[in-house]
């Protein structure tokens, strides 16, 4: 039987003004993400409507080594991390999650 996908969770705050510039890199990542790597089974980013620049990210993962393992060593993260100081005012909250049946 395989293994259920784990959720992870991701809160960003961008720097004071950049919630703008934020949203159009965490989209641009996400399309990156989404076309170049099958582990990810899909991502939702969502803004907080009374303050533009916090952001969650709620992505489904085939497993938490997949997300901690191949996805952070990829040269889009990579990349995303060496210049998310010019636009975030410090590093993501990450959490995992799974699934708990209600029966």
């Amino acid at each position: 039987m395989p293994a259920a996908p784990v959720i992870v969770v991701i809160t960003y705050r961008a720097q004071p003004g950049k919630g703008a510039a934020a949203r159009t890199t965490l989209a641009a990542l996400i399309a990156l993400v989404l076309a170049m790597e099958p582990d990810c089974l899909g991502i939702t980013l969502l803004q907080d409507p009374a303050d533009d620049t916090r952001f969650l990210l709620y992505e489904e993962w085939t497993s938490q080594a997949a997300y901690t393992g191949p996805h952070m060593q990829t040269p889009h993260i990579q990349a995303f991390i060496q210049g998310a100081a010019a636009t975030f005012a410090g590093p993501p909250d990450i959490s995992f999650w799974h699934d708990v049946p209600l029966s």
